[in-house]
Formats: C-alpha cells, sequence, structure tokens
C-alpha cells in the first residue's frame, strides 16, 4: 500500500513538472517573440526614417549619405505597404504579387488591412510635401515562432493521449488477464467436489433411496456443471455453433420461473420457427440469466417480465422487459462497468460478463434500449445471423 502511494504521489509530480516545464517553454518562447517584435518594429523605424533623409535629401537637392542608403540596403526585411495621405497605395515590397504594376488590386488592399491589424503604422512626414504612411507585417521567421507554443502543446497533448492509451490499453488487458484466471481457477475448484459429488450419487443410487430425491440431487449436480463450464470458457475462444435459439430461451426461462415466486407474471415471446444462429449455448444462457435476474431484483420478485425473441433478416434480437425501479441517467454509461452496482449485495460483475460474452465472443450489441423510473428498463441483445 506504501509502495501504491509512493507510485501515485511519483506519477502527480511527474505529471506538474512536465506541466511546468511546458509553462517555462510557453512563457520564454513568448518573451522571445516579444523581443524579436520590438527588434522588427526597430528596424522599421531606422528604415522609416531612412526613407525621410532620403526625401528631405531630394527636395534640398542634396545627395544622401551612405549611412542612409545601408539603412535601405540593409533593412526593411518585412512585407510592407506604403500609403500616401489619403490611404491610397503608392509602393509596396517584399511582397510576392504577380501583378506589381497594378497597386489598386482589391486584393492588395485586402492585404493592406491585414497588416493594419498586426502592427501600428510608422509615419513618413517632411513639412507639408509629404505624409505617408507604412504598414508592415511581421516576418515569416517570426510568424512561425508565434505558432510554435502551440504546436509544442499539440505534440504534448498528442504525446499524453498515446501515453494514457498505452496505459489505459495495458490496464484493460491485465484486468483481462486477471478475469480469465480467476473464472478458470473457479471452474478448477467447483470441478474437484462435484466430481467426488458425482461418485456420491452413484452410490446413492445402489441404496434404497427415493427415487424423487436422486432426481433432485442430479438435477443441482447437472445445473454445477454448467457453471463450471461457464466459468471453464472465460478467457478462451469459445466454440460457437449454429443451431436454434428458442429451446435455449425456454429452457432458461423455465429455470428462472421456477425460482422467482407467484408474484411475477411472465411473458415469454419465440418465434414459432426455428431462429438459428451461431452461440454458444453454456455463454449465452448465463447471459440471459444475468439480463432475467437483475430484472427481478428490480421489481424486487413483483411485477410483470417479458422476454421477446424476434428475427430479423440480417440478426437476431433478444428482448428483457421488467417493470422495475429502472436506471437513472447517471448510472447508464456504467452499468456495464466492472465492478459497478447499485446493489447492496453484489459485486458488479454480471452485466460486465454479459457485454464481454456478446460482444467479444458472439460479435454482437447489447445496451438499455430506455429506461424510465418505476417504470422499468429495457435490455436487448442483437446477435449476427452470419
Amino acid at each position: 500500500m506504501v509502495r501504491s502511494t509512493f507510485r501515485s504521489l511519483g506519477k502527480s509530480w511527474g505529471l506538474f513538472g512536465a506541466f511546468g516545464i511546458v509553462c517555462l517553454i510557453i512563457l520564454n518562447t513568448n518573451r522571445l517573440f516579444q523581443l524579436m517584435k520590438e527588434e522588427e518594429r526597430t528596424k522599421m523605424e531606422l528604415w522609416a526614417g531612412a526613407q525621410q533623409e532620403v526625401i528631405k535629401s531630394n527636395d534640398l537637392s542634396l545627395d544622401f549619405g551612405t549611412l542612409a542608403f545601408d539603412v535601405l540596403q540593409k533593412t526593411g526585411g518585412n512585407p510592407m505597404i506604403q500609403v500616401n495621405d489619403k490611404g491610397k497605395i503608392i509602393d509596396f515590397k517584399n511582397i510576392e504579387w504577380q501583378a506589381q504594376e497594378d497597386p489598386d488590386s482589391l486584393a492588395l488592399y485586402a492585404l493592406l488591412d491585414q497588416f493594419k491589424k498586426e502592427n501600428d503604422p510608422l509615419p513618413i512626414v517632411y513639412k507639408d510635401i509629404v505624409n505617408q504612411q507604412i504598414y508592415y507585417s511581421d516576418s515569416t521567421l517570426l510568424r512561425k515562432l508565434q505558432y510554435y507554443p502551440l504546436a509544442l502543446l499539440l505534440i504534448l497533448l498528442l504525446f499524453g493521449g498515446l501515453i494514457y492509451f498505452f496505459f489505459q490499453t495495458n490496464k484493460a488487458a491485465e484486468q483481462n488477464r486477471l478475469w480469465a484466471g480467476m473464472a478458470k481457477e473457479t471452474a478448477h475448484q467447483i470441478g474437484t467436489p462435484l466430481s467426488s459429488l458425482m461418485g456420491w450419487l452413484a452410490l446413492l443410487k445402489e441404496q434404497d433411496v427415493p427415487s424423487e430425491s436422486l432426481a433432485e440431487m442430479q438435477k443441482d449436480i447437472a445445473r454445477l456443471s454448467v457453471i463450471t463450464d461457464r466459468f471453464s470458457k472465460i478467457g478462451s475462444s469459445p466454440e460457437l455453433v449454429l443451431s436454434d435459439l428458442n429451446p435455449l430461451v425456454e429452457e432458461t426461462v423455465k429455470y428462472l420461473e421456477k425460482r422467482s415466486g407467484k408474484q411475477v407474471q411472465w411473458e415469454v415471446e419465440i418465434p414459432s420457427t426455428a431462429v438459428i444462429v451461431s452461440h454458444n449455448k453454456a455463454l449465452m444462457s448465463w447471459t440471459l440469466e444475468n439480463l432475467i435476474k437483475n430484472g427481478l431484483d428490480a421489481m424486487k420478485g413483483k411485477g410483470q417480465l417479458r422476454v421477446v425473441l424476434q428475427e430479423e433478416k440480417q440478426s437476431v434480437e433478444l428482448s428483457i422487459i421488467d417493470q422495475g425501479a429502472g436506471i437513472s441517467a447517471k448510472n447508464l454509461r456504467h452499468i456495464f462497468s466492472p465492478g459497478f452496482t447499485t446493489k447492496a449485495r453484489g459485486w458488479g460483475l454480471g452485466l460486465s460478463l454479459a457485454k464481454r460474452i456478446v460482444e467479444d465472443y458472439h460479435k454482437g450489441t447489447i445496451g438499455v434500449k430506455h429506461s424510465h423510473p418505476a417504470k422499468g428498463t429495457h435490455f436487448h441483445i442483437r446477435l449476427p445471423k452470419h
């Protein structure tokens, strides 16, 4: 228990540590993004200032210095659009544009609107002669950098999801092995005294024991043999036989009807013709028993219980409809989970085993068609005919 606690604490601290590392990476990346954005802004301001010096030099008929020339050549690598005081595009730079002779293109003005949202404009003003503004976009590197934290987060989420899926799958496989081992061990443990009982029954038959008593003992031993056979099939691939499903339903209902009390009204609807479907008799009768017993428990031994078998073109549907307390909405999604039960006494294994038998072994489906409080529940099983 102590080791398990330490292991749980280790996992928790590991998750917190990973989350902290991700937060630090995102914060540092954001800080780097802001620094680079400020640096690009400074370069663009230098470029705008150099442009302003060129205009000033041209107005005064002076040659502008090599410094302004170097600034214009070595900065201003960002995509930019230059507009006049009326908002009309007069020039653009570092934009891949096929029709560069057409600065009035609507697409270019749409790009200008996008630049306006990204950065504040840089003014180029000289006396009353020039009143222009430069709108620019972030560099390609900067645009890629701003998506880096999101990409990193998505990768971590994907990696975390894969790890979670791996552990859940491994846990489910381990539970399956445990369940199969417990089922086979139960079958083995029951089998030993069952063999002895068969031997004692054979001896009693040679004595003057009433035949009625021996017949009841024979039924109980046969019942134990069926239970042993059921448990022995869990965890292995049971043999499916193409046969009629009607006798299985009739025998199971007849067995439980004798043990349900006189206040239960049974209604069994099965086709008059054979319903041929591939199934394992021992496991399917076990599944039907579990569903019927759940219905009887929900009704507390009083009310109507319907068992309906219907044949369709591609499948066979078996319904168990009770008039019990129903299943609440919050419990509906958990009823097939191993260990889940709302009963004071019970292991919560019946419906979980039923789901495994129907879906894993018979490739069918099982579920609740509808359930209403104080009105009852409708379970249904669907088995493929081929």
